[in-house]
């Protein structure tokens, strides 16, 4: 009987086409997917908490799979990390009951997203993990027109057009900007759910707020609207990141290895 796990992995998303397996280019899943069935001796399926776009990172996704049943946690995530490129990581094993999976069990997701406002933003390095803007922002004024996200809303002014939806609706628990340093801000939001390339598109009206071409007051009027035409562009993929998901517990059993 196949023994479900639940592993937590970190990727720079920079060369990838994001999460999903395409028709063409490297996705993370082939990746995982490929590594799986390498250590296993027979192909395996993965399934994500989120569908990363290109260029988006991970800290923290969730994946979903099954093995042979010898393996343990710590045999799987040594075995794992020995044969996956340098690009991508697992940190963390977990063994979990069968009716987890990793993207229809989650209560909840938190992203961040990275933004250098100085000159040195557009260092190759820093360039490839955040948004180099290399422009001083209002923190004040985003922080502000961020709390109005707080609660539950319909975000369709903020997702990109594509397959309908049951509904539109997503309950924000954070909504937070933080100056890093002189050089760097910081926005991390956590909610139930995220709808298609919500988070870049929230990040890109708070950031034109934050310059002035905006005024605060939009984002309470955005938030009322069936559509995303008068919204701002999506800020670049680089710098966001998935943080993490949570699951219930009674579904995570004791078996469990980290670096």
């Amino acid at each position: 009987m196949e023994r479900p796990f639940l592993l937590i992995v970190e990727f720079d998303g920079t060369d990838f086409c994001g999460w999903q397996r395409q028709s063409e280019g490297r996705s993370v899943q082939l990746i995982i997917e490929e590594a799986l069935a390498r250590v296993a001796g027979s192909p395996r399926r993965a399934t994500a908490a989120g569908r990363t776009d290109a260029g988006v990172h991970a800290l923290g996704l969730p994946v979903s799979s099954t093995m042979p049943p010898r393996w343990s946690a710590n045999d799987l995530l040594r075995a794992l990390n020995a044969v996956l490129p340098r690009d991508v990581a697992v940190r963390e094993v977990r063994a979990v009951l069968p009716e987890l999976d990793a993207r229809r069990s989650a209560l909840g997701r938190a992203y961040r997203y990275d933004i250098g406002t100085d000159g040195s933003g557009r260092s190759p390095f820093r360039g490839r993990v955040e948004w180099s803007l290399g422009r001083p922002l209002d923190l004040a004024a985003m922080s502000s027109a961020a709390g109005l996200l707080l609660g539950e809303h319909d975000f369709r002014a903020f997702m990109a057009t594509g397959e309908p939806k049951l509904h539109y609706r997503c309950r924000i628990i954070e909504a937070r900007w933080t100056a890093l340093d002189a050089a760097r801000v910081r926005f991390d939001i956590s909610a139930n759910r995220f709808l298609h390339h919500m988070v870049r598109m929230l990040v890109g009206t708070l950031v034109d707020i934050g310059l002035g071409r905006r005024a605060e007051s939009d984002m309470a009027r955005l938030l009322t609207l069936p559509h995303n035409a008068e919204t701002s562009p999506p800020a670049p993929a680089a710098g966001l990141s998935f943080v993490s998901a949570g699951y219930p517990e009674h579904l995570l059993l004791q078996d469990r290895a980290t670096w």
